[in-house]
């Protein structure tokens, strides 16, 4: 038993007293009140200043298991993610072999299980991530894939994305498509969308004109969702300058137009959500000829901090638009058991200072990885205590 005193809760399901206590049994949230008293067994967690919020959900990242474990792991990446305040992670399918199968999803689903935050996999759409034939959606469902997904691997044939689409329609499941050469692939996945009626999950959309295709697609009834990563709405290719490979990633960094465009969609509800696209890789791979790296960064121990530094306290989101970014609308693009904060359900959650400054340092970071270009950046929010089914994790 868990009671959580003086907590300003955000994202609950219901109109809560401003300042209230949270009581945590099992696995459950059992009451929501103002001065709840309990058994003197019970831990009690004194929150006054911080905030009590749904567990953090990233529907894009990337726990490198199985076959590059040198990276990362289910177990290190899931470390990673509660120390940011993320209660639920969904993994992109890149692995080797490919997620692109049940027995694999079995054995990320296995690896799972001991994994400190819910740990939910994304089956590849085409066999091999090819872009040429395409997997057994409906089997990749029953062994319980939340998505679709070939990454960073753009699906070139309209007719391979078209029955794509068309397939995933039939068995309920939703496309994630990853636009490398994103204005063009943006416009293309838009259109077959529209002349399919399917739905369809734009990752890290990171250029005005990917945002402002996305707002007129919306606007014309397409049913499309899609994400922001911290990194696009904070840097500007010019990081490249100090950080090198540690600011390399895909879609690359972009220039101040494309950052004020992409606060723009978050601001104004184009983009639905926040992900971190937490990509680690080893020091050896991103010291190599800059050419020669691999893309991407870590995001978990810093996507809220930098949410909260970049958007909230510029005055430009409120908290409360800055959690449903990052856990509400998220488990709803997923239809997922997750991003919720009600009595009665499961208690999944986030205590956080949002006020509390803190310096990066990557070194001292869960995950086996230190790819990032925000070392010695001054954040402020600060994750204080991440709960996953009624345990303090």
């Amino acid at each position: 038993m868990i009671l959580i005193k003086n907590a300003k809760c955000v994202g609950a399901d219901i109109a809560v007293p401003e300042i209230c206590d949270i009581l945590i049994e099992g696995s459950k949230i059992v009451e929501i009140a103002q001065n709840i008293t309990v058994a003197d067994n019970a831990t009690v967690i004194d929150v006054a200043g911080m905030i009590v919020a749904p567990g953090l959900v990233d529907i894009h990242v990337h726990f490198r298991e199985p076959g590059f474990e040198y990276k990362e792991d289910t177990m290190t990446g899931a470390t990673a993610a509660a120390a940011g305040g993320f209660t639920t992670c969904c993994c992109m399918p890149n692995t080797s072999p490919v997620a692109d199968c049940v027995e694999v999803i079995e054995y990320i689903k296995n690896k799972a299980k001991e994994a400190k935050v819910k740990v939910l996999p994304i089956g590849a759409v085409t066999i091999g991530q090819k872009g040429e034939e395409l997997t057994d959606f409906e089997a990749l469902k029953k062994a319980g894939v939340v998505a679709l997904s070939d990454d960073g691997i753009t699906i070139h044939d309209d007719e391979v994305m078209r029955k794509a689409l068309q397939v995933a329609k039939e068995n309920d499941m939703l496309v994630i498509t990853h636009c490398e050469e994103e204005e063009p692939m943006v416009e293309r996945d838009l259109k077959l969308a529209t002349e399919e009626n399917a739905r369809i999950h734009i990752a890290h959309v990171s250029t005005a004109i990917g945002v402002e295709a996305i707002r007129k697609a919306k606007l014309a009834g397409v049913q499309v969702t899609t994400e922001a990563c911290q990194h696009h709405f904070t840097l500007t290719e010019s990081a490249l300058n100090e950080q090198g490979a540690n600011a390399k990633m895909s879609p690359p960094l972009r220039k101040q137009k494309d950052v004020d465009a992409v606060i723009q969609g978050l601001c104004d509800g184009t983009i639905d959500a926040i992900a971190t696209d937490h990509a680690p890789h080893s020091v050896e791979e991103k010291a190599r000829q800059f050419d020669e790296t691999p893309n991407g960064i870590i995001g978990l121990e810093t996507g809220l901090a930098l949410a909260l530094t970049q958007l909230y306290h510029t005055g430009k989101l409120s908290i409360e638009e800055i959690i449903n970014l990052m856990s509400t609308k998220p488990a709803e693009i997923l239809n997922l058991n997750a991003g919720k904060f009600e009595k009665g359900g499961v208690a999944d959650l986030v205590i956080f200072d949002p006020n509390e400054e803190w310096t990066v340092d990557s070194s001292q970071f869960k995950s086996k990885a230190r790819n990032m270009p925000f070392n010695g950046m001054k954040l402020k929010g600060k994750v204080k205590y991440t709960i996953v089914d009624g345990g303090i994790v």
